[in-house]
Protein backbone atom coordinates (compact mmCIF):
# COMPACT_ATOMS: atom_id res chain seq x y z
CA UNK A 1 0.00 0.00 0.00
CA UNK A 2 1.30 3.26 -0.80
CA UNK A 3 2.36 5.19 2.26
CA UNK A 4 2.65 9.13 2.94
CA UNK A 5 4.74 10.38 5.61
CA UNK A 6 2.59 13.24 6.48
CA UNK A 7 2.44 16.42 8.76
CA UNK A 8 -1.39 17.20 9.69
CA UNK A 9 -0.91 21.44 9.36
CA UNK A 10 1.32 20.83 6.74
CA UNK A 11 -0.08 22.72 3.10
CA UNK A 12 2.45 20.57 1.36
CA UNK A 13 1.65 17.12 2.39
CA UNK A 14 -2.21 18.76 2.22
CA UNK A 15 -1.76 18.58 -1.73
CA UNK A 16 -1.01 15.19 -1.77
CA UNK A 17 -3.76 14.50 0.06
CA UNK A 18 -5.88 15.79 -2.27
CA UNK A 19 -4.62 14.33 -5.43
CA UNK A 20 -5.05 11.13 -3.75
CA UNK A 21 -8.77 11.22 -2.73
CA UNK A 22 -9.15 13.11 -6.24
CA UNK A 23 -7.74 9.56 -7.95
CA UNK A 24 -9.60 7.36 -5.38
CA UNK A 25 -6.24 5.64 -3.86
CA UNK A 26 -6.05 4.35 -0.62
CA UNK A 27 -2.78 4.56 1.69
CA UNK A 28 -1.71 5.23 4.79
CA UNK A 29 -1.27 8.17 6.47
CA UNK A 30 2.60 7.67 8.65
CA UNK A 31 2.21 10.91 11.11
CA UNK A 32 5.63 13.03 10.90
CA UNK A 33 5.66 15.29 14.15
CA UNK A 34 7.50 18.67 13.03
CA UNK A 35 8.00 20.16 15.95
CA UNK A 36 9.05 16.72 17.58
CA UNK A 37 11.52 16.95 15.13
CA UNK A 38 10.83 13.25 13.76
CA UNK A 39 11.27 14.40 10.05
CA UNK A 40 14.92 14.95 11.38
CA UNK A 41 15.87 11.42 13.04
CA UNK A 42 18.07 8.97 11.17
CA UNK A 43 15.44 6.69 9.67
CA UNK A 44 13.35 9.92 8.21
CA UNK A 45 16.68 11.35 6.42
CA UNK A 46 17.54 8.18 5.11
CA UNK A 47 14.12 8.75 2.79
CA UNK A 48 14.93 12.14 2.65
CA UNK A 49 17.72 14.17 3.45
CA UNK A 50 16.62 17.17 3.06
CA UNK A 51 14.34 16.64 5.91
CA UNK A 52 11.36 18.11 4.86
CA UNK A 53 7.79 16.55 4.98
CA UNK A 54 6.04 15.05 2.83
CA UNK A 55 7.62 11.60 1.69
CA UNK A 56 6.07 9.00 -0.35
CA UNK A 57 6.87 5.42 -0.59
CA UNK A 58 4.92 3.35 -3.28
CA UNK A 59 6.16 -0.53 -3.41
CA UNK A 60 9.41 0.56 -2.70
CA UNK A 61 9.82 3.46 -4.61
CA UNK A 62 10.80 6.75 -2.26
CA UNK A 63 9.37 10.03 -3.51
CA UNK A 64 10.33 13.55 -1.80
CA UNK A 65 9.15 16.67 -2.49
CA UNK A 66 4.75 17.74 -2.67
CA UNK A 67 5.34 18.80 -6.43
CA UNK A 68 7.33 15.86 -7.59
CA UNK A 69 5.13 13.46 -5.31
CA UNK A 70 2.00 15.04 -7.25
CA UNK A 71 3.61 14.55 -11.05
CA UNK A 72 4.45 11.12 -9.87
CA UNK A 73 0.97 10.15 -8.58
CA UNK A 74 -0.36 11.87 -11.97
CA UNK A 75 1.98 9.79 -13.72
CA UNK A 76 1.49 6.69 -12.33
CA UNK A 77 -2.31 6.72 -11.60
CA UNK A 78 -4.21 9.58 -13.51
CA UNK A 79 -5.11 7.65 -16.82
CA UNK A 80 -4.64 10.65 -19.06
CA UNK A 81 -6.18 13.22 -16.16
CA UNK A 82 -4.67 15.64 -14.31
CA UNK A 83 -1.27 15.97 -16.75
CA UNK A 84 -2.54 17.50 -20.04
CA UNK A 85 -1.32 16.78 -23.06
CA UNK A 86 1.47 18.36 -25.07
CA UNK A 87 4.45 19.88 -24.83
CA UNK A 88 3.27 23.05 -24.34
CA UNK A 89 1.00 22.46 -22.06
CA UNK A 90 3.58 19.65 -19.98
CA UNK A 91 5.77 22.84 -19.71
CA UNK A 92 3.24 25.62 -18.41
CA UNK A 93 2.51 22.89 -16.16
CA UNK A 94 5.60 22.97 -14.44
CA UNK A 95 5.38 26.69 -14.51
CA UNK A 96 3.14 26.63 -11.99
CA UNK A 97 4.78 23.89 -9.74
CA UNK A 98 7.99 25.39 -9.73
CA UNK A 99 5.65 28.88 -8.79
CA UNK A 100 4.14 26.69 -5.98
CA UNK A 101 7.63 25.75 -4.89
CA UNK A 102 9.46 29.06 -5.14
CA UNK A 103 7.05 32.04 -4.95
CA UNK A 104 4.30 30.88 -3.22
CA UNK A 105 6.46 29.29 -0.50
CA UNK A 106 8.21 32.45 0.07
CA UNK A 107 5.22 33.86 0.09
CA UNK A 108 1.67 32.68 0.52
CA UNK A 109 3.48 29.88 2.89
CA UNK A 110 5.39 32.32 4.65
CA UNK A 111 2.79 34.68 5.54
CA UNK A 112 1.38 31.90 7.18
CA UNK A 113 4.16 29.94 9.03
CA UNK A 114 5.38 33.53 10.67
CA UNK A 115 2.05 34.19 12.15
CA UNK A 116 0.77 30.36 12.56
CA UNK A 117 3.50 29.28 14.12
CA UNK A 118 5.37 32.55 15.53
CA UNK A 119 8.44 32.05 13.52
CA UNK A 120 11.09 34.76 13.11
CA UNK A 121 10.89 36.60 9.61
CA UNK A 122 9.60 39.41 7.99
CA UNK A 123 5.79 39.63 7.85
CA UNK A 124 5.28 42.69 5.62
CA UNK A 125 7.69 41.19 3.19
CA UNK A 126 5.66 37.78 3.46
CA UNK A 127 2.38 39.44 2.74
CA UNK A 128 3.95 41.65 0.11
CA UNK A 129 5.20 38.77 -1.83
CA UNK A 130 1.87 36.84 -1.26
CA UNK A 131 -0.35 39.29 -2.84
CA UNK A 132 1.69 39.54 -5.63
CA UNK A 133 1.42 35.83 -6.03
CA UNK A 134 -2.53 36.26 -5.89
CA UNK A 135 -2.03 39.01 -7.94
CA UNK A 136 -0.45 36.95 -10.30
CA UNK A 137 -2.60 33.87 -10.01
CA UNK A 138 -5.88 36.31 -10.46
CA UNK A 139 -4.50 37.73 -13.72
CA UNK A 140 -3.91 34.56 -15.51
CA UNK A 141 -7.18 33.13 -14.20
CA UNK A 142 -9.26 35.92 -16.02
CA UNK A 143 -11.35 34.06 -18.85
CA UNK A 144 -9.67 30.95 -17.29
CA UNK A 145 -11.24 27.99 -15.29
CA UNK A 146 -7.90 26.36 -14.70
CA UNK A 147 -4.25 26.95 -15.01
CA UNK A 148 -3.37 25.19 -17.63
CA UNK A 149 -5.80 24.07 -20.53
CA UNK A 150 -9.22 23.21 -20.24
CA UNK A 151 -9.54 20.61 -16.82
CA UNK A 152 -7.76 20.57 -13.76
CA UNK A 153 -4.17 19.94 -13.19
CA UNK A 154 -1.50 19.52 -10.76
CA UNK A 155 -0.76 23.01 -11.18
CA UNK A 156 -4.33 24.05 -9.93
CA UNK A 157 -3.60 21.55 -6.45
CA UNK A 158 -0.20 22.80 -6.32
CA UNK A 159 -0.89 26.36 -6.24
CA UNK A 160 -4.44 25.91 -4.67
CA UNK A 161 -3.49 24.59 -1.35
CA UNK A 162 -1.23 27.90 -0.20
CA UNK A 163 -3.24 29.87 -1.99
CA UNK A 164 -6.45 29.29 -0.04
CA UNK A 165 -4.47 29.14 3.36
CA UNK A 166 -2.79 32.37 2.83
CA UNK A 167 -5.67 34.11 5.11
CA UNK A 168 -4.28 32.37 8.26
CA UNK A 169 -1.05 34.97 7.19
CA UNK A 170 -3.09 38.15 7.47
CA UNK A 171 -3.86 38.62 2.86
CA UNK A 172 -7.50 37.37 2.17
CA UNK A 173 -7.69 34.97 -1.29
CA UNK A 174 -10.95 35.96 -1.47
CA UNK A 175 -10.85 39.44 -2.02
CA UNK A 176 -9.35 38.19 -5.78
CA UNK A 177 -12.40 37.80 -7.57
CA UNK A 178 -10.87 34.94 -10.36
CA UNK A 179 -8.87 33.61 -8.04
CA UNK A 180 -11.82 33.35 -5.33
CA UNK A 181 -14.03 31.48 -8.31
CA UNK A 182 -11.39 29.23 -8.69
CA UNK A 183 -10.63 28.24 -5.43
CA UNK A 184 -14.44 27.28 -5.56
CA UNK A 185 -14.33 24.90 -8.27
CA UNK A 186 -11.28 23.09 -6.57
CA UNK A 187 -13.22 22.47 -3.78
CA UNK A 188 -16.48 21.44 -5.72
CA UNK A 189 -14.52 18.60 -7.25
CA UNK A 190 -15.80 15.11 -6.61
CA UNK A 191 -13.09 13.92 -3.76
CA UNK A 192 -12.24 17.03 -2.41
CA UNK A 193 -11.03 17.12 1.23
CA UNK A 194 -10.15 20.21 3.50
CA UNK A 195 -7.96 20.59 6.23
CA UNK A 196 -8.16 22.93 8.99
CA UNK A 197 -8.69 26.45 8.02
CA UNK A 198 -9.27 25.58 4.44
CA UNK A 199 -11.63 26.26 3.20
CA UNK A 200 -11.00 29.74 3.55
CA UNK A 201 -14.87 30.88 3.38
CA UNK A 202 -15.75 28.63 6.06
CA UNK A 203 -13.04 30.34 8.27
Amino acid sequence: MIKLYDEALSGNCHKVRMLLSFLGLEYESVPISVPDLEHKTPEYLAMNPLGKVPVLEDGGEIIRDSQAILYYLARKYGNGEWLPEGDAASGHVMEWLSFAANEMIHGCAMARALVLFNREGDRDAARALAEQCLDILNGHLEGRDWLVGTAPAVADIACYVYAGLVHQGGVDPLTYANVAAWLARVEALPGYVGMAALPAGDN
